[in-house]
């Protein structure tokens, strides 16, 4: 499919799926490339033909929606984000725990992708000892629709492209080799539960201290979508608990129900 021809047929499809197609713009081939062979499969001629399809089939829509959930994640993604975490807001936000007589910290990964966000704040968290530290436990939630993905990330083995941001200590720390293959020691996926859910359909139902959703809902979805998601992820942090998105989103400017910390970082109010 040439660059054109997928250009007019995402801005037509995304509208009618709630995602914008800006969010897409750099990250389309993925998207085009997957839409392609669909194509082929269906035994359709270009794109013209596969919007005929989906107006007499509307079921293709759900494979459709499948094919546009850009996969792109890496450890450490976004160093400052994560420095900012160990420093700062994570002791904070351990404190606000211990003040309400919480026993464990708990985390959301939202569109978790293969894992490497909730496999790097795991990592985070043991080396810097919170846990002897404040006697408090970690448990990790990550979700994400694509169950290809969370099979990958259950398996937690990642070439070296996926760390190359990684700090190299912990990279030593936290990995054992295998061939071409880096895989995450035990003792840092114990307290993570990875779950199939699509953000825009369910969430999981747990009070968070900490919720991550990182280039997803802000990036890809649209204004109307971007406000019923946002709603209900506020709902789950506790007064006082850190929303991280990615570091070039910012919340809505309607949207003011959180407190900018600093670039990517949100506090909810209360």
């Amino acid at each position: 499919m040439k660059d054109t021809e997928c250009f007019h047929f995402l801005q037509w499809a995304l509208p009618q799926l709630n995602l914008r197609w800006a969010g897409f713009r750099k990250v389309r081939k993925q998207a085009c490339k997957r839409i392609q062979r669909r194509i082929l499969e269906l035994g359709l001629s270009d794109s013209d033909a596969y919007q005929s399809y989906l107006n007499t089939h509307p079921e293709e829509w759900t494979v459709l929606d499948g094919y546009c959930r850009i996969t792109i994640s890496r450890f450490y993604r976004d160093k400052q984000i994560f420095q900012h975490l160990h420093q700062e807001l994570l002791p904070q936000l351990i404190q606000l725990a211990q003040e309400r007589g919480d026993t464990e910290f708990v985390c959301w990964s939202a569109g978790c992708a293969s894992g490497e966000e909730a496999y790097t704040l795991s990592i985070l968290w043991h080396l810097a000892k919170f846990a002897q530290t404040y006697n408090l436990s970690l448990r990790i939630i990550a979700t994400d629709a694509n169950d290809y993905l969370l099979k990958r990330a259950r398996t937690g083995c990642y070439q070296g492209g996926s760390l190359k941001e990684l700090p190299s200590d912990w990279l030593a720390q936290a990995f054992t080799k295998s061939d071409e293959f880096y895989c995450i020691r035990p003792e840092f996926r114990e307290e993570i539960e990875f779950k199939q859910q699509d953000i825009r359909v369910t969430m999981p139902s747990e009070s968070f201290h900490l919720i991550l959703c990182r280039n997803l809902a802000l990036t890809y979805f649209d204004a109307d979508l971007q406000q019923k998601v946002l709603s209900q992820i506020v709902k789950r942090l506790i007064p006082g608990g850190v929303l991280v998105v990615g570091s070039h989103e910012a919340l809505p400017s309607n949207f003011r129900q959180m407190q900018a910390v600093q670039l990517g970082l949100y506090r909810k109010e209360g």
